[in-house]
């Protein structure tokens, strides 16, 4: 029997025969999850959680002896027509504090009289504050001083107030992804439904994908939220596995669906057939995916591990859903499932399942059947070409003026600030960690370092140090030349790191000195991603290979599936290089070519499209493999497998598309980034990928397809058997065609 040969087909069985316990079990579980979650809170990354390497270090250091920087922000007052010494200048820069002070939010307010902060044109000033409280949270609080800046902004007509800093940055860029993802949300939900009704002509069979996929979300959120106590997350992080979860969970029910309107058959036996062969490549699709996401493990970055974690817990939970409360429902439902037809779309398949009418091949795999070489060579040279602007990608870690629109309040005061003040919106903060830090030795080597760091060039004049004598631990506060993220400042970097430290403070016995600051974190983050490529990106490969081995006992299939795999990859990342870096076509995307990609990108892109590019290959091969074991020849199976798979792998394609594409319309230029990586590679994938290439290698291939070792000839895992190895009507003609 097909229920009993594989684990798919037994619980499809199960739940068919348990239909009530099947789909009550489920909602019991979900709101079971979701309320321990609720309840239990999630919690998240923390500033010292996302740091790496020696700015890492100096975070937690500050945290450990519970210093915690405060978030620093700025207020830059101009005015092209009065000098910084005129009376009404001064005037606003007095109101200013004041107005700070009132809110009871801030402290270590210091204008231009102590910091001496004025630009070399007389004509702008900073004012420096700290927002009082957790940094991490500062961002939620500091509205109201915002508030006050922008009122006391419109008593002086004459000066102009803007605010830039941690609290405030952080802010912009939560407000904009907030009201981004909302708008996504509700965006994907409409969009998919629309797709399935074109696909399904029936509102019951295309409400269920979204049900199903919908609740797995809820279930996984919950689950996130205690799983965070162990590896904290993103505070994004449910945004992106809701998107993420509602393109996984719809495919694997439409592919579910559609396997069992096709098998022909009664209710009970197409059920089975759709267990034992699309629920078996559903379950090696998830796994696939999970073991693809836990690369992300050794990219030695905990925002990347909670990426993974939450991204493996939406899988778990719809691949769960899809072969269990799946089949209760479609054996519950039975016949009404196609209720609520669409008129034209409805008639015409039903008629096609009445008469048992085949679809005609395509024009395209007609084509590809007659001329494999040329369809193969010309699909790969597309890919190639699209892949070639990648051969000079360059990364980097975006700064707040990059990450949002450059007409954003938020970005015109950090280019005013960086254009009139070199270094101050973003200073590199040296912690001195030492035995003692009041003593004469560490005051010289401090005095030593302040003297050195300005008569190097390479820093501002204003370098203010803070000690904590009961901690032992002191912060210097250094302006880099440059605009603070540029090559100037990246060599004043190096040359703090590696040249003015080590020979002052650096030099006194039982000293830890390290650098940290935006500009440090940024090297610091690209530096670790370099070293996690190569492991991340040899365990996704050798795993994937592995899995493809074991499930079709094929090293040639095994191969061609990682290789097919890389040029969706090569040719996502050419688009994303030529899009976001040289700026062409990026009008379209609504953004503009900013000379880099997020330096993250690359890797996550990778992990996300490995996994879910399988779905397909997975699904497709599958059929062909079915095909082949029932006695078809090489070049029939695989006509075959493309026949029946071509319309949905389509259509879940363009459901994923237009799921990631909705990433593609944030403001946000990495999410936008990675909203039209994905996209392409998922659209060439489910198309160029499956429909032309894959076809044509596996037919210039031939037997070799299925050629492998003894050892993997005796006992290949059974995707079919019993009911599901009989072809039906549609399928038996097919064939002979």
């Amino acid at each position: 029997m097909a229920a009993k040969r594989n684990l798919a087909a037994a619980l499809g069985r199960w739940s068919a025969e348990h239909r009530k316990t099947a789909v009550f079990g489920w909602l019991v579980l979900v709101v079971l999850v979701m309320t321990l979650g609720s309840s239990a809170g999630q919690v998240n990354l923390t500033e010292a959680d996302y740091g790496t390497g020696d700015s890492g270090r100096a975070e937690r250091i500050l945290q450990d002896a519970g210093l915690t920087e405060p978030a620093g922000e700025l207020v830059y007052v101009r005015s092209d027509e009065l000098s910084a010494d005129s009376p009404r200048f001064t005037k606003a820069v007095a109101d200013t504090a004041d107005a700070l002070e009132a809110t009871g939010l801030v402290t270590r307010v210091r204008t231009p009289d102590t910091t001496k902060l004025v630009s070399a044109d007389k004509h702008a000033v900073l004012i420096t504050y700290d927002v009082k409280g957790d940094p991490d949270t500062a961002a939620d609080r500091v509205q109201p001083v915002i508030d006050a800046v922008e009122k006391t902004d419109a008593a002086h007509a004459d000066v102009t107030l803007g605010q830039y800093g941690a609290a405030t940055g952080l802010k912009a860029i939560n407000d904009s992804l907030g009201e981004d993802f909302v708008r996504a949300e509700y965006t994907a939900l409409p969009v998919s439904l629309g797709i399935l009704l074109a696909v399904f002509g029936a509102l019951v069979a295309a409400l269920l994908p979204i049900a199903l996929a919908v609740t797995a979300c809820v279930g996984a959120i919950g689950l996130l939220a205690l799983t965070s106590h162990v590896v904290p997350v993103d505070g994004m992080t449910n945004s992106m596995m809701f998107l993420m979860g509602l393109a996984v969970g719809v495919d694997y029910c439409l592919f579910y669906l559609r396997r069992q309107r096709e098998a022909g058959r009664d209710n009970a036996t197409a059920l089975q057939i759709a267990a034992a062969t699309f629920g078996h490549s559903v379950l090696i699709s998830g796994v696939t995916v999970c073991v693809a996401m836990a690369g992300m493990f050794l990219s030695g970055l905990t925002v990347f591990e909670g990426f993974a974690v939450a991204t493996i817990e939406v899988v778990v939970i719809a691949v769960l859903g899809s072969m269990t409360v799946l089949p209760a429902l479609m054996a519950m439902l039975g016949d009404r499932i196609g209720a609520g037809r669409i008129p034209f779309l409805g008639r015409r398949r039903a008629r096609r399942a009445a008469t048992g009418t085949p679809r005609r091949d395509s024009v395209l795999l007609r084509g590809v059947l007659a001329r494999p070489a040329v369809f193969a060579l010309l699909a790969t040279a597309f890919l190639l070409a699209l892949a070639a602007p990648a051969l000079g990608m360059k990364t980097e870690k975006l700064g707040t003026d990059k990450l949002l629109p450059e007409d954003n309040p938020t970005v015109v005061v950090s280019q005013q600030i960086e254009k009139d003040f070199s270094g101050s919106p973003a200073p590199a903060s040296v912690i001195v960690k030492s035995a003692d830090i009041d003593s004469a030795e560490m005051k010289r080597a401090i005095a030593d370092f302040r003297a050195e760091a300005v008569a190097s060039g390479r820093t501002g004049k204003s370098i203010d140090v803070t000690v904590h004598a009961k901690e032992n631990i002191a912060e210097l506060s250094v302006p880099l030349a440059g605009n603070g993220s540029d090559a100037t400042s990246k060599e004043a970097l190096t040359t703090l790191r590696e040249t003015l430290v080590p020979d002052t403070v650096g030099k006194v016995a039982g000293t830890t000195a390290l650098v940290r600051g935006d500009l440090a974190f940024s090297v610091d983050y690209n530096d670790q991603l370099k070293k996690s490529i190569v492991p991340v990106f040899a365990f996704v490969l050798g795993v994937t290979f592995l899995l493809m081995l074991f499930s079709f006992r094929s090293p040639v299939i095994a191969l061609t599936s990682i290789l097919l795999n890389l040029l969706s990859v090569g040719a996502a990342y050419g688009v994303m290089t030529a899009v976001f870096q040289h700026g062409w076509g990026a009008s379209v995307v609504g953004t503009e070519g900013i000379g880099a990609v997020e330096s993250w990108m690359p890797l996550f892109v990778f992990v996300v499209l490995f996994g879910l590019s399988m779905d397909y290959h997975v699904f497709v091969v599958s059929r062909i493999r079915e095909a082949y074991d029932r006695g078809a020849t090489t070049r029939d199976a695989i006509a075959h497998g493309i026949r029946t798979t071509a319309g949905v792998v389509t259509s879940a394609g363009l459901i994923m598309v237009a799921v990631f594409a909705v990433f593609g319309t944030l403001e946000m230029q990495d999410f936008k980034q990675l909203g039209v990586g994905l996209a392409v590679a998922v659209l060439l994938d489910a198309t160029l990928v499956r429909a032309v290439l894959l076809p044509s290698v596996m037919l210039l291939l031939g037997n070799a397809n299925w050629a492998a070792p003894k050892f993997l000839r005796t006992s290949r895992p059974a995707t079919s058997g019993g009911p599901a190895a009989t072809p039906t009507a549609p399928e038996r003609a097919a064939a002979g065609r």
